[in-house]
């Protein structure tokens, strides 16, 4: 997921989250998005919510959450509240073994194939990996007549969203993206002491973005796709939540397509008509 850390700000009173009310919102949160919510989590909880009581006015955290779940609050705050807890880290040419593998060896695999590879970022976040691949896709594609791409990333939370719409960035993230690709792909504001920089428009044009919830039992992904990153997301979901993900992930999943997991993360244990053929890489048989 794709990290929009929320700066932990004083509140205008000091009563805690009752145990009571943490159940509730963890319950909640972990029903909706899978994610865990631990009693250890506590703390960052009311820290991350400060923000949308101050939205809503609230000045107590169990105010707020008798607004959510006996006031009707939910209707119009779910999307908001999961935004908050999300944790959305984020890095161009992250796990960067997996960028090469996917250079040398997927997409020579897949353009023996394919006309148009189909790669889909199911945890974009801030849209580092998608412009990630969009990139090595971009390079690939360019130097082979009649192979083009496209590459559409989901994620849960809105306001990353944006973000990865608009593609821009501090300059300080683009540090892992090689020279020669920082000048075909980059630019910097006109403006240096902004400290910014922005994915070129053709490289934007090629990344689709959408709002997707794993723990739908359906994912609204028209096209079947050749290549997936599900990268660092399974590891805030139990087992059973990773193994259904990971059910429906397959379905989209196109003949000889391929999975990317974070290093972290593993399929043990879940039967799926998958083969492993690298670190956390595995393809469709």
């Amino acid at each position: 997921m794709s990290q929009a850390a929320l700066a932990l700000q004083p509140v205008t009173t000091s009563e805690p989250l009752s145990a009571r009310n943490f159940t509730r919102l963890a319950e909640f949160i972990h029903g909706y998005s899978g994610i865990k919510m631990p009693s250890n989590k506590k703390t960052m909880l009311e820290g991350r919510l400060r923000r949308r009581m101050r939205v809503n006015r609230i000045d107590n955290v169990n105010d707020y959450c008798r607004f959510l779940f006996e006031d009707g609050g939910l209707e119009t705050e779910t999307i908001h509240l999961i935004d908050a807890v999300t944790t959305n880290k984020t890095e161009f040419f992250r796990e960067p073994v997996h960028f090469d593998f996917m250079e040398k060896t997927v997409l020579p695999q897949l353009a023996k194939t394919r006309r148009h590879i189909n790669v889909w970022s199911a945890a974009a976040s801030t849209g580092a990996e998608p412009y990630t691949l969009a990139m090595v896709l971009d390079e690939f594609c360019s130097a082979r007549r009649g192979l083009d791409y496209s590459i559409l990333g989901t994620d849960i939370c809105t306001e990353v969203l944006q973000q990865a719409i608009a593609g821009r960035f501090v300059e300080s993230m683009i540090q892992p993206v090689s020279m020669p690709r920082r000048q075909r792909y980059v630019m910097r504001a006109k403006d240096a002491s902004r400290g910014e920089v922005r994915i070129v428009p053709e490289l934007r044009s090629k990344v689709a973005y959408g709002r997707l919830n794993l723990m739908d039992e359906r994912y609204p992904v028209e096209q079947q796709m050749d290549i997936i990153f599900c990268r660092n997301i399974l590891i805030y979901f139990d087992k059973q939540t990773q193994a259904k993900v990971l059910e429906r992930l397959c379905r989209h999943l196109a003949p000889d397509g391929y999975l990317f997991l974070g290093h972290s993360e593993s399929i043990v244990g879940i039967d799926l008509p998958l083969r492993q053929i690298a670190n956390t890489v595995f393809q469709k048989g």
